[in-house]
């Protein structure tokens, strides 16, 4: 053995002195950007007690949260603000998971479940039982959550070659939103004006009239997909090296990504049937997420809490934040902010695709 190949003295040590190290820089910058996230839910929730006409200053929003105070505060707070509040929470959490899911499994950051047709599936599922069918509650639900899961087996259908491979799945998933989109314009065209005000909420998103059943199933079901996401969050940096390495490492790069992508849709398919298709969260969270944490894996914990934040600020936006006393829905808000992400993000991608 030449001298080359003998390695110094302690270098072992001082590799793994590093590499513990950098995770644990890791955990702390995850642990910082999720307390901080938390920290803005609950202020920016705070805050909506005591806004609009009907806003309950906080000497007296304190006690009504736990339920001590007259009749009104305890109608402003427990029963108007505090759902509200908690649902564009919850839904945010699924959409920024789901988007984080989609992104690290297929290795493409265009890969969101509202550009991908899941969340056009939900739309078209929910529009078409209202419209069609004159259902309501948690018929709409139902339907919505059924049109998500439809939409994602046929985009497997369709995009399944010998695998999963993450470009086909992606444009197979553009072709099925832009259907989608077509079918809920047609069912929106043959509605009568009443039952094409109804459904305003499948197309944009809100978390305008959340009934406490429908928050209940979401914050129970939400709560068994992020369970069910702690072993799955252990294989997605071995699928980021690609099906050869994830191999290598004992794992099945296709049961890995069927799993993973399950889970979003579940998350994406509660989301959307409770506050609607709220735009480009599931694109935008895990985005900002992985610049914060900087570790080169998914963010799925600081997607989650971003997106639950970026939520909750839309919809205090859309409804005390813009002038002249003008009001828009939380999907509103959130597509006027994504929209242009996702213009310099394509531009951005062209740049690099040029030799």
């Amino acid at each position: 053995m030449s001298a080359v190949d003998v390695p110094a003295p302690g270098t072992s040590t001082d590799a793994l002195r590093v590499i513990t190290g950098l995770r644990r820089r890791s955990r702390l910058r995850v642990a910082l950007v999720v307390a901080v996230a938390a920290a803005a839910c609950l202020a920016l929730l705070l805050m909506t007690f005591g806004l609009g006409a009907a806003g309950v200053p906080p000497e007296r929003s304190l006690p009504a949260l736990f339920g001590v105070g007259d009749r009104f505060d305890l109608l402003v707070v427990r029963e108007l603000r505090l759902p509200r509040g908690l649902a564009a929470m919850v839904a945010g959490l699924a959409f920024g998971l789901a988007g984080a899911l989609f992104q690290s499994t297929l290795r493409n950051n265009l890969a969101s479940p509202d550009i991908l047709g899941i969340s056009g599936g939900a739309s078209l599922g929910a529009v078409t039982a209202v419209v069609g069918y004159g259902a309501s509650g948690t018929t709409v639900n139902l339907a919505a959550g059924a049109g998500a899961l439809a939409a994602a087996v046929a985009i497997w259908v369709l995009a399944w070659r010998n695998g999963l491979h993450g470009i086909r799945f992606v444009l197979v998933g553009v072709g099925i939103a832009y259907l989608c989109t077509s079918l809920i314009s047609w069912r929106l065209a043959e509605a009568e004006l009443r039952e094409a005000g109804t459904v305003l909420l499948w197309t944009v998103g809100s978390v305008a009239d959340v009934r406490d059943g429908a928050l209940g199933a979401l914050v129970a079901g939400v709560s068994v997909l992020v369970l069910l996401t702690l072993p799955v969050a252990r294989e997605q940096r071995a699928l980021a090296l690609g099906d050869e390495h994830a191999q290598g490492l004992g794992l099945g790069p296709n049961r890995s990504r069927v799993v993973a992508l399950l889970i979003g849709v579940g998350l994406v398919a509660l989301a959307t049937a409770v506050a609607g298709p709220v735009a480009f969260v599931a694109l935008i969270s895990p985005a900002i997420a992985r610049r914060l944490v900087d570790d080169g894996g998914p963010a799925l914990a600081a997607s989650a809490a971003i997106g639950a934040a970026l939520t909750m600020g839309a919809d205090v936006i859309g409804q005390y934040g813009l002038p002249a006393g003008l009001t828009a829905p939380v999907g509103i808000v959130t597509g006027l902010v994504g929209a242009p992400y996702l213009l310099w993000l394509l531009a951005r991608s062209e740049r690099k695709a040029r030799p």
